[in-house]
């Protein structure tokens, strides 16, 4: 046990600037004193751990120090790998020095490990974007160059609603959502923080004017925009029919929990989806393989929709229903 808590304390204090006595008595579930003579007999085994005193003392690791391989367990390696696979995967980091990652994560694997390495690559992540084109790849460069270099871009966006506008903007970071990326940065015309996402940009430029970097992380702000806020305000509560052939798109779909399979073969789903005018053009991809039974204002919605489109081919062969169904 005394091992597993230095190792703790040990990995705490590599990723934190300075810790206090205290709050790794709190986190290890030890007595104060514990964690000091734990803390001399890391010093002891050669880790550099210096104290400081006052307000805001407490103790780090000397800069210059790092854990080397034996630190790392064969199975820790195994999941390190897959994670950078993954990563690899999005196309944005520059493939080079990706490929440089992997290859010295690989030179910490012995060579007779290497067979059972291979072995335990059981689980491969899959990020690559649905749009994988040289433009978009020339956009999340130049994202990232303004990103590292502090500098100003200007771009035309076509938020939600349609309604297109041109931003200057601090450039934060770049996240991944959904196969889906997206901007954190702060808008110099709303003087606050959005988030913008790129298959919506264009029109981009990196100026050569630069910016501070305001001192909001980027995990802080994907977290306090991670849910927008007209989709949370706004939600419907859906009883949703799916024909029996639509089934798998069904079980893709929602939670198991919600469907409920009725004797025809066709399966009945309860739940909450949001935002009315994104729901009509998702209930719509279903065709007549779907059915809303509540609420009604949503089906009538539903009905008006299709009549729309139907206006606006009156010259058109008239439909095959069928043939329709089964596409």
């Amino acid at each position: 046990m005394k091992l597993e808590r230095m190792m703790a304390i040990t990995i705490l204090l590599l990723n934190r600037k300075r810790v206090q006595a205290q709050e790794l008595a709190d986190r290890m579930e030890v007595s104060l004193r514990t964690i000091y003579r734990d803390l001399e007999s890391l010093n002891l085994a050669g880790i550099p751990i210096v104290s400081y005193t006052g307000a805001e003392g407490g103790y780090e690791i000397m800069d210059s120090f790092r854990l080397d391989r034996q630190m790392l367990s064969f199975d820790e390696l195994v999941a390190l790998s897959t994670a950078l696979r993954g990563l690899q995967s999005t196309q944005v980091l520059d493939q080079s020095n990706m490929d440089r990652l992997l290859n010295k994560v690989g030179a910490l694997i012995s060579q007779t490990e290497q067979g059972r390495f291979t072995e335990r690559e059981q689980v491969l992540v899959d990020f690559t974007p649905w749009r994988n084109s040289d433009t978009e790849r020339i956009k999340y460069a130049s994202l990232q160059q303004a990103i590292h270099a502090n500098k100003l871009i200007q771009f035309s966006y076509t938020d939600g609603q349609g309604s297109e506008s041109e931003r200057t903007i601090e450039p934060m970071g770049l996240v991944l959502k959904r196969y889906a990326w997206y901007l954190h940065g702060y808008c110099l015309s709303r003087e606050d923080y959005r988030i913008f996402k790129l298959s919506r940009i264009s029109n981009l430029q990196m100026l050569a004017e630069s910016y501070n970097r305001r001192t909001v992380t980027l995990n802080e702000l994907n977290e306090r925009m991670g849910i927008p806020p007209a989709i949370s305000k706004q939600t419907f509560d859906l009883v949703l029919q799916f024909a029996d052939e639509a089934k798998v798109a069904a079980v893709d779909y929602f939670d198991e929990s919600t469907i409920e399979k009725l004797p025809d073969g066709s399966l009945l789903v309860r739940t909450t989806l949001p935002n009315e005018k994104w729901l009509i053009g998702f209930l719509l991809r279903y065709k007549t393989s779907i059915r809303v039974l509540e609420p009604a204002h949503i089906a009538a919605e539903v009905r008006r929709t299709a009549l729309k489109i139907a206006a606006m081919y009156p010259d058109a062969d008239p439909i095959d229903v069928d043939s329709l169904q089964n596409h």
